[in-house]
């Protein structure tokens, strides 16, 4: 990795963490590369954070200055609910504070979401500050639609007293579309969380794509309703069988293909 020119040598944690830490540190490391992949990063940015297993109040974040494609199993940093570093990788990065407001809300409060994740994309920015918000226009819409809820837009997250208003308006909902911001997804496991967030920015860019036509149609009602019942019925499978995820095993073989890195 390179940090100013130079470049940032990370040991690895694998043996100095449970077995169980470090498969969680390997998922979420797969996932930011994915992120990065799908071309959804924002500069150093954004975030995706998991919480450690066995434990409610502990979770894994990116530190503030590496690029997504830079993120490894090691690199991620351990924090705690009030903020404090459990375990700081030896490249001296810290964490967004902005972005330990948003998920230890998450992780404080819903110990049924696993994996949180927070992106601005054109797509999902345009839609989050459209009156309507997302719309039921397309299949990927009316798949995510069920699980979408709204949080008015509060400027730069740095106030911890925002964390009470996050987690009531995510209510028992899986995404957050944050007003004139961006999308918060959470997931029983790291794969379900990427799932989530690849439908709902899905829905996104179809929405952004179909207004622009000038003349979109609305759904019929029957194929609506039909959808949505096969959508809550999707969700109940997946919390019957913990979150998991049939498309995570392929998307961690792609992320091997783009570069096995992630897992040291």
């Amino acid at each position: 990795m390179m940090l100013g020119g130079e470049s940032v040598k990370t040991s690895s944690l694998k043996g100095k963490v449970s077995a169980e830490e470090w498969r969680a540190r390997v998922e979420l490391a797969a996932a930011y590369r994915l992120v990065a992949h799908w071309g959804w990063t924002t500069l150093i940015y954004n975030h995706i954070s998991a919480r450690v297993p066995g434990v409610v109040d502990q979770f894994l974040l990116n530190p503030l200055g590496l690029a997504y494609e830079e993120i490894t199993a090691s690199s991620l940093v351990k924090v705690d609910l009030d903020g404090r570093i459990l375990l700081q990788p030896d490249h001296g990065l810290g964490v967004n504070h902005l972005g330990f407001i948003i998920h230890s809300a998450i992780h404080g409060a819903r110990h049924d979401l696993t994996c949180v994740a927070h992106t601005h994309t054109v797509a999902n920015e345009a839609v989050s500050a459209t009156e309507g918000g997302l719309l039921p226009l397309s299949n990927s819409a009316m798949l995510v639609l069920p699980q979408v809820r709204y949080h008015e837009w509060e400027g730069p997250s740095d106030d911890p007293d925002e964390r009470a208003r996050i987690v009531q308006h995510l209510g028992d909902g899986d995404m957050l579309i944050l007003r004139h911001h961006g999308l918060l997804v959470g997931g029983r496991t790291v794969g379900e969380a990427m799932r989530h967030l690849w439908f709902l920015e899905r829905a996104c860019e179809v929405q952004v794509a179909i207004l622009s036509s000038g003349s979109p149609t609305p759904p019929p009602q029957a194929a609506l309703r039909k959808a949505e019942a096969v959508a809550a019925n999707s969700k109940q499978r997946r919390s019957a069988s913990a979150g998991a995820s049939p498309e995570w095993p392929a998307l961690l073989r792609l992320a091997d293909k783009i570069d096995a890195s992630y897992a040291t």
